[in-house]
């Protein structure tokens, strides 16, 4: 256990890890984890249970449509269990999609990256799949307008969607709006230049999110607390981003600039994080930049270590409450009626948004996104040097796996390849988490989008010399990331002969 714990993993297949059920997990990412736990939480309920639920809030609080997003207040692609509110009420947990829940019908939205996942995990006695871009189906805004529209007609009063402002983007409200609107037009109580109201957004202010009230032991926030990125790895002072940032405010005659995107405030105050959102190494926070001060809105519990703290004192940062955030951008507005929010829509949850009037907002790319995409010399030899190890770490990976296969002449399981691949990652210096949950999947299992495999799943399998393997995984390092897919067959006749001379021209069809 200590030897495990202090990364000094041994390098023979036999000390890697036993191979019965008592082996060391510490370092794989098939052990319980966030989505692991909302799933149990899904699972206990039925899609119909939940459902109807749902609509009785629904009808409590007056609105005829309500809406669930896979995003937190910061829009992140991955999120803290607490906010996988979807996955919760749908029981489908891909990273992108939105359900649409009306008093007697409910729908999923999904991309194609998971339109067999979501066929898999739906209830589809209550929900319908919307296999998004595809012909016939209708993007989210047009449905609900078309909605409004028969709604109105058979009514004669708007529509009524609920919304939690904390965690759609603004422009995606500014989208439903437009919709709304371009609808009420074409109706003919709408000639007289659409001022019908056929639709409203509600956003029932000063009431929890629909389905926190639904769900029995939903998660808690996560505090986890921050760790100072040292300038060897950072490569630019937090003062010196200030700097520059204030410089291109003055350019847009901004005021204040605000950024939600959790990367976008790691990034700028140097700051790291583990385990407020398995595997991504930022911390829940907003943060704010005016021309006189620089201020951090998180939980104090982040920032309490005496390095952090003094870290950010020593860049002139101030913290504040993470509730702060809208009050303190509406006190800036209200302080002088020239000033200026620069926020960018796209990336801003619309309950920041909706309290900038369009006069004083400046909805364009934040400038820390440039900044970002610009690496200075100590970000790119960080680069090189997660690749370095990280390849070191894939090299004794191949070796053991390809011995397992040929020479012990045994199966592996896609739980054992995640746990092995991951011990090799931990023994490399400066390793702190895999950079995503691993995906190995043997034979069609490989064609499940973000995969992963656990052991007590239908779907598990073994490789042997005989299927095909995809694998992708990768490290978060204190110096850089890596995220490297590789796919194998070892086996040695013409079975894999073919395998791989089809696997090679279809991507050679692909540089092509």
């Amino acid at each position: 256990g200590d030897e495990v714990r202090g990364g000094g993993i041994g390098s023979s297949s036999s000390s890697i890890f036993s191979r019965n059920k008592n082996r060391s997990r510490l370092f794989s990412t098939a052990v319980i984890s966030d989505m692991d736990e909302v799933k149990l939480a899904a699972s206990k309920k039925g899609a119909g249970e939940k459902l109807a639920e749902m609509r009785e809030r629904m009808e409590e609080s007056g609105v005829d449509v309500y809406l669930v997003p896979s995003d937190d207040p910061h829009l992140s692609e991955c999120v803290p269990a607490a906010y996988m509110r979807r996955g919760y009420l749908t029981d489908f947990h891909g990273s992108a999609g939105m359900a649409v829940v009306t008093m007697d019908k409910a729908y999923l939205w999904t991309d194609s990256r998971y339109f067999n996942e979501a066929s898999l995990r739906l209830d589809s006695q209550h929900f319908d799949l919307m296999k998004q871009g595809q012909p016939k189906v209708p993007t989210i805004p047009k449905f609900l307008s078309d909605l409004a529209t028969s709604h109105y007609k058979e009514k004669s009063k708007p529509l009524k969607v609920g919304m939690d402002a904390y965690v759609h983007s603004a422009s995606f409200a500014q989208d439903l709006n437009e919709a709304f609107e371009e609808a009420a037009k074409d109706m003919e109580g709408g000639a007289n230049g659409g001022a019908t109201t056929i639709a409203e957004i509600d956003t029932l202010d000063g009431k929890s999110n629909m389905v926190d009230s639904i769900w029995e032991g939903r998660p808690a926030l996560p505090k986890n607390p921050f760790r100072v990125q040292p300038m060897e790895y950072a490569g630019m002072a937090v003062t010196d981003k200030v700097s520059k940032i204030r410089s291109e405010m003055n350019k847009r005659t901004a005021t204040l600039t605000v950024f939600s995107a959790l990367d976008d405030v790691a990034y700028l105050f140097n700051l790291r994080c583990m385990g407020d959102i398995e595997t991504c190494p930022v911390g829940i926070a907003y943060a704010t930049i005016s021309h006189d001060a620089v201020t951090l809105y998180c939980d104090e519990e982040k920032v309490a270590s005496a390095e952090v703290s003094e870290h950010l004192k020593a860049a002139d940062v101030t913290v504040q409450p993470y509730q702060n955030i809208v009050s303190d951008i509406t006190s800036h507005l209200s302080s002088n009626a020239g000033n200026k929010v620069w926020l960018d829509d796209s990336c801003s949850n619309y309950a920041l948004s909706r309290v900038v009037p369009k006069p004083s907002l400046i909805d364009a790319q934040n400038p820390v996104t440039p900044m970002k995409a610009c690496k200075n010399a100590a970000e790119m030899e960080g680069m090189r040097h997660a690749h370095i190890v990280d390849g070191a770490a894939m090299a004794h990976f191949m070796a053991w796996l390809e011995n397992a296969i040929l020479v012990e002449k045994r199966t592996v399981s896609e739980v054992e390849i995640d746990e092995v691949l991951t011990g090799f990652r931990a023994k490399q210096p400066g390793f702190k988490e895999v950079s995503f949950p691993t995906i190995a999947g043997v034979g069609p299992n490989g064609a499940i989008v973000h995969y992963r495999a656990a052991e007590d799943s239908d779907l598990l399998k073994h490789l042997d010399d005989k299927t095909p393997i995809l694998i992708d995984s990768g490290g978060q390092y204190e110096y850089g990331t890596t995220d490297v897919t590789r796919t194998w067959h070892f086996g040695k006749d013409g079975g894999g002969s073919k395998f791989r001379d089809l696997y090679t021209r279809v991507l050679k069809g692909n540089i092509g």
